[in-house]
């Protein structure tokens, strides 16, 4: 029963509050009072430290709610005490300690006391916390739309998928419900404040009242008796109070460092011997300053300079540590001399003007984002990215970095790590105030701006991105230019050994004469090269093994795979009504270059078109182009499957941007709306 009463702890957080609302009303003995009060310290205690050791405001979202619960309970006690005190001359215990022990059994110090903290914790910590949640919350809501944008824009190029969009934006909604609720609440603290000074004042000409008046004792006794148990009171109102007060300002003042305070402290403060020692001579020269207690200075300036030769002695170490590593590395790097003779699949070379974005300490997040580009990749496409070395290169320009595949040069472009990219979808024709450029990957008219301009940039329309958004983007749209270079051997049979697990009997069933290795690593570059996804490896080698029983040209191989893979080349081209729009390859022209197609020793096929041929064929491309572009549709050529893949290799030099599909691939439930006819 107790099991299941723990369990349910929202009918246990209900009745808490009811009970909390009821101590407003029902009598409580005085050893219930002490237990209330000493547990609204503990409460206290407990949520100042465990704000302390947050890494996140968001650690502790509840804390607004938390705070009007306390303070509910708190005024509560503060009227069961009152009740007690005014009726018994009497409240406990605890309530007794604070006020003979703690101030000395003297209203008036006890009173001076009272005021004090009130002073401390209204004018001071309750004002400063609130204007940091007001200031918070107004913040954090300006910048909320900023950070969508940029969301949506990773999520656009690829870097997150929709699972990691959707959890930032939810911390985005969080953290602004955190803030503009922790600006409400500080109005809590500062009303309790208030009213803690307000209820002593009642309570002690109440006490005067009914010691005087009801019980017959002199003005003196009343006063003596009645405040030092208001004085008690309120001091056991308010030391919690404060506590609380103090852990709501560290809440709000909590960095984004994603650390403690303590361990923040301990780096920002006691990590520098020359700070330490410059105040460990500061505090010596107190202690001989004449009047000044030597006593305490000396101990406070021996402790500092002990510390700051510990400091100094740690950090000499870890810097001989950590050149003894680099010794060692450099070491084997010079025994392993073959490692220099191997190319890496990829690789980025930045000049020294974009160190910053791949340094750590400066906010720099290539390396996440490289790691998201290589995720995406595997997720759509379904090809494994080896990792991509990062290294600078003094040769190139400040802002300059190259794209390597296979240690060649196959991308450059130049960004600013200071700045944003501004790019035009075509539909605006204001222009900004800053360096004019085109995006690398798709070629968009757009401009370098400073971080003053952003904000308008976004109300005109552009999109902006940072400097690393360009560049990952740009090695994303590379790396699926040159698939075909990054997909070897060695990744394929990887990729099969993951299917071995799962699918045993497809791997088993593949034979190395009739379907070697090298024939599974074409058919999935010729894939590839036509952004076709192999995610769907079971059903690639599913007709491979079937249809490499009948033949070994790795064309043929090819179309039959790509039947098998109809719907999923379908839905890269289809709108939502099923339909895809595209122009058709003429008969005139299919049967031309039907007849074109001569056989050759090596069993593949080449057009053998004539220069006059060649040249109207890409006129009449171009047309259908201007079509394309007109109506707003992805170019698309359909023709039979038997010339379809020389025809893409004729034409995709010249126009990488056409798609050419076969009539045969296409599901039946795939409608084609044909907008033209390639003829020559």
């Amino acid at each position: 029963m107790l099991e299941r009463i723990l369990k349910n702890t929202d009918i246990l957080f209900a009745f808490g509050i009811i009970f909390i609302l009821g101590l407003m009303i029902i009598p409580l003995s005085p050893f219930l009072l002490d237990f209330f009060l000493a547990l609204n310290i503990t409460l206290a205690i407990l949520i100042l430290i465990a704000s302390l050791y947050i890494n996140s405001p968001l650690e502790i979202s509840a804390f607004p709610g938390l705070l009007l619960v306390l303070t509910i309970f708190r005024l509560a006690l503060n009227i069961s005490s009152t009740r007690l005190i005014l009726i018994d001359g009497y409240a406990g215990k605890v309530i007794e300690t604070f006020g003979s022990f703690v101030v000395g059994g003297s209203y008036v110090v006890g009173f001076i006391v009272f005021l004090i903290l009130v002073i401390i914790q209204f004018m001071v910590i309750v004002k400063g916390s609130g204007r940091i949640s007001e200031v918070a919350a107004r913040f954090t809501l300006d910048a909320m739309p900023g950070k969508q944008m940029a969301i949506d824009a990773d999520l656009n190029s690829g870097l997150i998928t929709e699972a990691e969009a959707r959890t930032r934006r939810d911390n985005i909604a969080h953290e602004a419900e955190f803030f503009g609720s922790m600006d409400g609440a500080s109005k809590f603290v500062k009303g309790d404040a208030i009213a803690g000074l307000i209820i002593n004042a009642i309570n002690i000409v109440g006490g005067i009242i009914i010691g005087v008046v009801q019980n017959g004792i002199s003005i003196t006794d009343a006063l003596q008796t009645y405040t030092i148990l208001t004085i008690g009171d309120g001091l056991v109102s308010q030391v919690p109070a404060l506590l609380i007060a103090t852990a709501a300002g560290m809440v709000v003042t909590k960095s984004t460092s994603g650390s403690s305070m303590d361990s923040q402290m301990k780096t920002q403060l006691f990590s520098n011997p020359r700070v330490l020692g410059t105040v460990a001579g500061a505090v010596l020269l107190f202690s001989m300053v004449p009047g000044m207690p030597t006593i305490p200075f000396l101990l406070l300036g021996g402790g500092l300079g002990a510390a700051t030769f510990i400091v100094n002695k740690n950090i000499k170490s870890a810097l001989l540590l950590e050149g003894n590593e680099e010794t060692q590395e450099t070491e084997e790097k010079e025994e392993k001399v073959e490692g220099y003779l191997q190319v890496d699949p990829v690789e980025v070379e930045i000049g020294y003007g974009l160190i910053t974005l791949v340094d750590d300490n400066q906010g720099g997040n290539l390396f996440q984002k490289i790691s998201s580009t290589r995720k995406f990749v595997a997720l759509e496409f379904g090809v494994l990215v080896p990792p991509v070395r990062v290294r600078d290169n003094l040769q190139l320009r400040p802002n300059e970095y190259i794209i390597k595949i296979k240690g060649n040069i196959v991308a450059h472009y130049e960004i600013y790590a200071d700045r944003f990219l501004a790019m035009n979808s075509g539909n605006i024709s204001e222009k900004l105030s800053g360096i004019p450029t085109k995006d690398p990957a798709f070629g968009l008219d757009g401009y370098w701006i400073s971080d003053q301009e952003k904000d308008k940039a976004e109300l005109i329309g552009y999109t902006v991105v940072d400097a690393v958004s360009v560049l990952s983007t740009h090695l994303q749209e590379t790396i699926k230019k040159h698939f075909d270079k990054i997909l070897t051997r060695q990744s394929v049979k990887k990729l099969l050994e993951n299917l071995k697990e799962d699918y045993p009997a497809v791997i088993e069933d593949i034979n190395s004469e009739t379907l070697p290795l090298g024939t599974i690593q074409k058919v999935l570059q010729n894939l590839l090269k036509e952004l076709v996804p192999i995610k769907d490896l079971v059903q690639i080698l599913e007709s491979l093994i079937d249809y490499s029983k009948v033949t070994k040209n790795i064309d043929v191989l090819t179309e039959y795979v790509r039947h098998s893979l109809g719907d999923t080349i379908a839905s890269l081209f289809k709108d939502s009504n099923n339909i895809i729009h595209a122009s058709v390859v003429g008969e005139n022209l299919d049967e031309y270059i039907t007849n074109a197609l001569s056989q050759q020793g090596d069993a593949t096929h080449t057009l053998g078109l004539t220069p006059e041929m060649l040249s109207q064929l890409n006129n009449a491309i171009k047309e259908q182009l201007k079509s394309f572009r007109n109506l707003g549709y992805t170019p698309i050529l359909i023709t039979s499957a038997t010339i379809r893949p020389y025809l893409f290799r004729l034409i995709n030099s010249s126009f990488p941007d056409i798609s050419i599909l076969s009539f045969t691939e296409l599901p039946a439930n795939i409608e084609i709306e044909f907008i033209g006819k390639l003829e020559v």
